[in-house]
């Protein structure tokens, strides 16, 4: 092996420390280049550090060399230190470990003088000068620095290229303006390739199955969202934070030809059935089957594609619950004990945790449930909570014993740790998730209650416990085998093949325990060779404007009422994507919804694939023109081939949010290069003039038609719409590759285009916060009065972000250049009108994002 090494390179401190650890495992040669000399002979620009393997692979990333020198060592890779090299190599640029030796390099032109840390970083102070006396990392800084600390490092780092922006683009809710990344001869060269093969690129599409089973040799993925309560109607944030996201994947992973089985269903037993029944003064039975169809409309209008919708009080949810309890039994997991429940003496009955609510005892709510706190995500035991009440009479309840069973979960923690320890290290569970399960397995897992004092439910079949039924998230779970059990009866090829079957599942994080604990270990202790999950995906929470969703107060939007707002489904589905909680807590925002329809759909995607299409119809006679490439349009094949590769990387990761970002991008592009090359002046013009303006019309509207694939697992009807009005051909509407294909060869004849989303108005929007928000005005808005015989203006006294403002002030300055070229052509006064009326909305809306009263619309006086 061969090292290559540059004085003053930052990357190879760590690399060299690394190198130390090592020693003598196998034969390195260490060669110092100059910072301009080209090692890896496929790379356009010089890199340093680089391992050239024996077999004649370079690896050129610090991460990477360093790891490879650490398995050399016999180090064993751990989730935890693969999660810190991610973050390093993504974010910053994972104890004595890699993880360290790679941030301490990363780190060491900042901390290597203690002055630059504040008296609160001692710890990180201490941790540095630790790695510093270590002697791997003397030699290295030695070898780097040659006795002149860190100023050695600054004539390297002055000749190196500024980091591009889009490699450590902050995560954040608003468009940006987007910087084209330096290119490659081979990577244009390899797009050009690919775009010219075209439609023979596409693989054949996959048969149709009915069921869906797993097949030996393809990638079978299954895909669950969490079981929605039957008693509740879904708010957006339910409808988010699992059924819509895991249809997204689930429509993705169809779009890549994966084997694919995405179910779903209504979560039916349980005390909050129980409840809801005694409030409706109907059985729990009819409750169940009021709201299942209920949940299933709601989810029918969200376009959501579940291949099986299901519940689960049916026999095969018995059936199936009851097997795995009796193999944990015999398997010594299950135990009895005697414990505390609260008893209501006015009711004549224990009382289910759900049947009590009461002070929170970890931080104080005081709506605490009995079996969690909605607040803090907090487990409780009912008897921990102060200040209980029955919520059926509101008396308080007394303290009583009474015996129950439990999951033996001290017992199955070694099995958890070892299952867990194979599957989290490459795999995508979102850190919440990998959080929430080893602050679990951290604080040690404690028995867990599986049997309720209920009716509604799955019996247990144990002798002294036929009056009790097991405890819903128990079995809640196992619902997801039940519904495919009710789905085919050939169920076990799914969950009883973890060898075949990638799965994902989706959830809010308040559902992870149950996922990431209580389930696993039901399944390893009944040793039945269960499919556990591959991928836990959880969001954080979703609010509504500056508070939570309250069905009891009217306050939020949820999914019955939706369909009423007069928005189409795919605009929702749209903007709750767009603000998908991924990282963090997000809220939904009226007035943002508002400015995402009509700067991101309207303005940009809309604008965009209406104008590619609209230019071959009036320009071309429906007949995509000719394309003769030029370097430009080839540099623009290859920008959005590497925009779609990385839509790939986002999506495979289940980055759902970041990855529609990717089509905007996209489509911004398209738009620019629209505008800088003029197509409709062009065909005015030379017979070279013409061709060009084919050329680009051509191209842009094969951009149009990769973005209507690209946009069907967000707006799937959006998609059809545009793929039916450019005609694109069926196999090219179901097969997404990494590569930029021309889909829409000359010669293609598209059908009728016209507008796909229409203009959100202030009035109307104002009109769904009032009616959403409780009945009460958000106080930043002052409405006119209603005398007024004009539609009321919304007058905002505050201020929208630095970045919504420069979205919309760039969106004004394109629509003032839109309306400025049509009158320099004199274009039909119909267009230019409509064109002025976008460019007069878009200035009222960045005037109340500024805080400013609109305008009045200047123009002459009638006579």
């Amino acid at each position: 092996m061969r090292l290559f090494v540059s004085e003053g390179a930052p990357g190879c401190l760590p690399v060299l420390a690394a190198a130390g650890r090592a020693r003598g495992r196998a034969e390195l040669l260490i060669s110092t280049v100059g910072p301009e000399d080209c090692v890896v002979p496929f790379l356009t620009r010089p890199k340093v550090p680089v391992l050239q393997l024996d077999s004649g692979n370079y690896l050129f990333s610090t991460s990477a060399i360093c790891r490879y020198f650490f398995l050399l060592s016999g180090w064993e890779q751990d989730d935890l230190t693969n999660q810190w090299l991610e973050w390093e190599a993504t974010e910053l640029q994972e104890t004595e470990s890699l993880a360290d030796i790679v941030l301490w390099g990363a780190l060491y032109p900042l901390l290597q003088d203690p002055a630059y840390l504040p008296e609160e970083l001692s710890a990180l102070h201490s941790w540095f000068q630790t790695l510093s006396t270590q002697e791997p990392c003397q030699r290295a800084a030695e070898t780097v620095l040659k006795q002149q600390g860190v100023l050695a490092l600054r004539p390297y780092l002055q000749k190196q290229p500024q980091p591009s922006p889009a490699e450590g683009r902050a995560v954040t809710n608003e468009p940006e303006e987007e910087e084209l990344a330096t290119l490659s001869e081979e990577e244009i060269a390899m797009a050009v390739t690919a775009w010219e093969k075209g439609l023979e690129s596409l693989p054949p599409l996959r048969p149709q199955q009915n069921p869906v089973l797993p097949v030996t040799g393809e990638r079978n993925v299954l895909i669950t969202s969490a079981l929605p309560y039957v008693n509740n109607v879904p708010h957006l944030g339910n409808i988010i934070g699992c059924v819509l996201s895991a249809d997204v994947f689930a429509r993705y992973s169809r779009l890549r030809q994966w084997n694919t089985l995405y179910l779903c269903g209504t979560d039916e037993y349980g005390t909050a059935t129980e409840t809801k029944a005694m409030e409706e003064g109907l059985t729990p039975q009819e409750i169940c089957d009021k709201y299942h169809i209920i949940h299933a409309d709601i989810y029918r209008w969200f376009n959501i594609s579940f291949d099986t919708f299901g519940r689960t009080t049916t026999p095969q949810q018995t059936k199936i619950t009851q097997d795995i309890f009796q193999r944990l039994l015999t398997r010594g997991f299950v135990l009895q004990d005697t414990v505390e429940q609260l008893r209501c003496e006015h009711c004549a009955r224990f009382l289910a945790d759900r049947f009590v609510e009461g002070v929170c005892p970890f931080c104080g709510y005081e709506e605490a449930r009995g079996d969690q706190c909605d607040k803090c995500g907090k487990l409780i035991n009912a008897v921990e909570l102060k200040k209980p009440q029955c919520k059926v009479c509101r008396s308080c309840p007394v303290v009583q014993s009474t015996h129950h069973l439990f999951l033996d979960l001290p017992k199955l923690e070694k099995r958890l740790e070892e299952w867990l320890g194979r599957t989290l290290p490459g795999s995508d569970w979102t850190p919440n998730a990998r959080f929430i399960t080893r602050s679990w397995l951290r604080d040690g897992l404690k028995p867990r209650c599986i049997t309720r004092d209920l009716k509604w439910g799955t019996p247990v079949p144990l002798e002294g416990f036929e009056d009790k039924v097991f405890y819903v998230w128990f079995d809640a779970t196992i619902g997801y085998l039940s519904i495919t059990a009710n789905y085919t009866d050939q169920w076990e090829r799914w969950w009883k093949n973890p060898e075949q079957v990638d799965l994902y599942q989706f959830m809010a994080k308040d559902n992870v325990p149950f996922h990431g604990i209580v389930f696993p270990c039901s399944a390893l202790g009944a040793e039945d060779n269960y499919t556990l999950v591959s991928h836990l995906i959880a969001t954080e929470y979703l609010n509504y404007e500056d508070g939570k969703f309250s069905k009891s107060r009217g306050v939020g939007v949820f999914g019955d009422m939706a369909q009423d707002t007069g928005i189409p489904a795919d605009i929702w589905r749209f903007y709750l994507l767009y603000i998908r909680p991924e990282g963090q807590d997000s809220a939904f925002s009226w007035t943002d919804l508002l400015l995402k329809n009509n700067s991101e759909l309207l303005n940009n995607l809309g604008n965009f694939i209406n104008r590619a299409g609209m230019f071959v119809s009036k320009f071309f006679g429906g007949y995509v023109p000719e394309m003769v490439l030029t370097p430009d349009d080839q540099r623009l094949l290859a920008h959005v081939t590497l925009e779609l590769q990385h839509y790939h990387q986002l999506l495979e990761k289940v980055r759902i949010r970041d990855a529609l970002r990717s089509i905007l991008t996209i489509s911004r592009h398209g738009n620019q290069y629209i505008q800088v090359n003029e197509p409709w002046k062009r065909i005015k013009g030379s017979e070279a003039d013409r061709q060009r303006a084919g050329t680009v019309t051509g191209l842009a509207v094969n951009i149009a038609a990769l973005l209507s694939v690209m946009l069907q697992p967000y707006m799937p009807t959006v998609s059809a719409t545009i793929q039916a009005q450019l005609q694109l051909p069926p196999p090219a509407c179901s097969i997404l590759l990494t590569n930029f294909l021309c889909t829409l060869p000359a010669g293609h004849q598209i059908g009728t285009v016209s507008p796909l989303f229409q203009k959100l108005e202030n009035d109307q929007i104002e009109s769904l916060r009032q009616r959403f928000g409780g009945g009460q005005l958000e106080e930043t808005f002052d409405l006119k009065a209603k005398t007024s015989p004009k539609p009321a203006v919304i007058e905002t006294v505050t201020t929208a972000g630095p970045q919504q403002i420069q979205a919309l002030m760039d969106e004004v300055t394109k629509q003032g250049n839109i309306v400025r070229e049509l009158k320099a052509q004199k274009a039909d006064k119909n267009q230019v009108a409509a064109e002025v009326a976008k460019l007069l909305d878009l200035k009222k809306q960045l005037a109340v994002a500024e805080g400013k009263p609109p305008e009045a619309p200047k123009g002459k006086k009638k006579k």
